[in-house]
């Protein structure tokens, strides 16, 4: 199973473009849960959300619906003190809801490949218990078969990436080494990616459909070694990301 969806879903840059004008705030979930197939959730990553929060997440999406959960910072940034049993009951009515595809830890690119972190994996893989975890490295020095190998080891997944293609970033290399593959295209936006005033800046970008058909094989890869595989459009500026899960469902149905 492919799902294909998007990297949050609350930007005010949306009214117009993918929301209507007179759409309540509170609308706007379900709204785009009749578009895309899962979300992903990238408030965690700034704080634990009040578990009303997370109940009406539950409560304004289709049965079926699945959300992928990116790890609180002080899980994947600062590391001193992470406080995974703090992190797991923030999110529990999605785990006991049945609508928690995976966590997304997500390290910083000073997070190098070292015993250490090597190390710190480990600890990741043991305080989020039997959780899906699957994690996305920024820094290209962990691309290896050793890691590979390491994350198939603890049962966690890679995330593959599509982004601008400076020397020291991930490639678009795909491997499953979880029962989640998982996939994000963040655009390619070489212009803004390192120097930006706004943080929207870097993500300003609409993809063509002969970069998304460059995914279409790579996708059903993962699929035929995963139980589901999820790919997220994070090119979020003004809805640009909406228009790439669509071209990326026709590329995928013509395939």
């Amino acid at each position: 199973m492919i799902r294909l969806g998007l990297s949050g879903w609350s930007y005010d840059d949306w009214i117009g473009p993918v929301y209507p004008a007179d759409l309540p705030r509170r609308e706007w979930l379900p709204f785009i849960a009749e578009r895309v197939d899962t979300l992903e959730i990238n408030v965690t990553y700034y704080r634990v959300p009040p578990l009303r929060t997370v109940e009406g997440w539950l409560d304004r999406t289709p049965d079926d619906f699945v959300f992928a959960v990116k790890a609180h910072r002080s899980l994947t940034h600062e590391r001193e003190a992470p406080d995974f049993q703090g992190f797991v009951e923030g999110i529990r009515p999605l785990i006991e809801g049945g609508k928690l595809a995976c966590i997304l830890a997500q390290f910083p690119y000073s997070f190098g490949a070292s015993d250490e972190h090597r190390g710190y994996l480990a600890q990741i893989r043991d305080g989020l218990g039997e959780l899906p975890v699957v994690v996305e490295f920024r820094n290209r020095n962990w691309l290896s078969e050793t890691t590979f190998t390491a994350l198939k080891g603890m049962g966690m997944g890679f995330c593959a990436v599509d982004e601008p293609q400076f020397k020291s970033l991930m490639p678009p290399v795909v491997r499953a080494t979880g029962l989640v593959g998982y996939v994000r295209f963040h655009g390619r936006n070489y212009d803004k990616w390192w120097r930006h005033d706004e943080a929207w800046e870097r993500y300003d970008y609409t993809y063509q459909e002969a970069e998304l058909k460059e995914w279409v094989d790579r996708l059903r890869e993962l699929e035929s070694q995963t139980e589901v595989t999820l790919a997220y459009a994070n090119n979020h500026y003004r809805g640009q990301s909406l228009q790439a899960v669509d071209q990326l469902r026709a590329l995928l149905a013509e395939g």
